[in-house]
């Protein structure tokens, strides 16, 4: 695709979406308040007790003329909505804040705007919302120029494995693995048995597993559960093993894996357990960074073929609780 072919997808997408959410019309959400007038109550409303603005400062977060700032905000202050006051540590400053009736005004506006959002939403599936909000984020993500790792790395939540999550734990790592690895579907069939094991023996007080969540999609996984010995599947007293961990490349580098590695060493100790293994393979630099960092240690090692390699070297590294 040429540049000039990449502006117009944009272009084209800006014009459906101001469209759709009615941001053309001379009031937005059916109000008597335009599109900015909008956003800078919003901003107002959204400070922290006591806080305010400068007029530089606002116009500097709306990226926004100061000449047209000046005028919305006297219009504003003449509407009673919007207060100034002098600030206390330079009198040469007037704090902008919102007045009791510019909080009145915004209130019906919230609201319209999430009903417009709901409506939306509404005729979608489950499965094309979370589609929506992993674009949406991956949008936003590409285009701010200062993204907010601190933020991101809130918007992380851990949660139990639910109805449909294993297949998303299997296909998300044969997709991965192929791309990343050059692993072909025998991969991905491994995974699919050690997920079906793993529901058909899950013993919530011995084993468990974390799915990682943002924005409603899922980001990673990992599952901790009773070690077997190979030859009889025999449980083998004392020992966890740690299982099917996964860091989406939509949330890499906010130190997700250590979290969820984590996670298995505190629900280890809590089972009683005295060791966790697992089994990795050489090329797996990521994922043996995070072992490191915890503490395990390879144990031992040897060259297998698979998956479509002939070039891969098997690992099994432990850890002491």
């Amino acid at each position: 695709m040429q540049d000039i072919d990449r502006i117009e997808a944009v272009r084209r997408f800006n014009r459906f979406y101001t469209r759709r959410i009615g941001v053309l019309n001379e009031g937005l959400l059916d109000s008597e308040f335009s599109l900015t007038e909008c956003r800078i109550l919003w901003e107002l409303a959204h400070l922290e007790a006591g806080e305010g603005l400068t007029a530089t400062e606002l116009g500097r977060l709306l990226d926004l003329d100061g000449g047209y700032l000046s005028r919305l905000l006297r219009d504003l202050k003449s509407r009673g909505l919007v207060r100034a006051t002098r600030s206390e540590l330079d009198a040469r400053q007037s704090l902008l804040t919102l007045s009791p009736s510019g909080r009145k005004a915004l209130k019906p506006l919230e609201k319209r705007s999430q009903e417009q959002v709901a409506e939306l939403l509404g005729p979608l599936s489950e499965g094309h919302r979370g589609e929506l909000m992993q674009a949406l984020r991956r949008v936003h993500e590409l285009l701010d120029a200062t993204p907010d790792r601190e933020a991101a790395k809130r918007a992380l939540m851990l949660r139990p494995h639910g109805p449909g999550d294993m297949g998303w734990v299997i296909a998300r790592h044969g997709a991965l693995y192929a791309k990343e690895y050059g692993f072909d579907l025998r991969f991905e069939a491994l995974v699919a048995r050690i997920a079906a094991d793993f529901i058909d023996r899950f013993d919530s007080r011995r084993e468990a597993c974390w799915i990682a969540e943002r924005d409603g999609v899922n980001v990673g996984s990992v599952c901790l559960v009773q070690a077997r010995e190979e030859q009889n599947e025999a449980p083998i007293p004392g020992v966890a093993q740690l299982r099917l961990l996964l860091v989406d490349p939509a949330a890499r580098g906010l130190g997700l894996g250590d979290r969820l590695v984590a996670e298995c060493h505190r629900f280890a100790r809590e089972a009683g357990y005295r060791c966790v293994r697992l089994w990795t393979n050489s090329q797996l630099d990521a994922a043996k960074h995070i072992y490191r960092k915890a503490g395990y240690e390879l144990i031992a090692s040897e060259p297998f073929q698979g998956f479509g390699r002939v070039d891969l070297v098997g690992e099994t590294w432990e850890l002491a609780l």
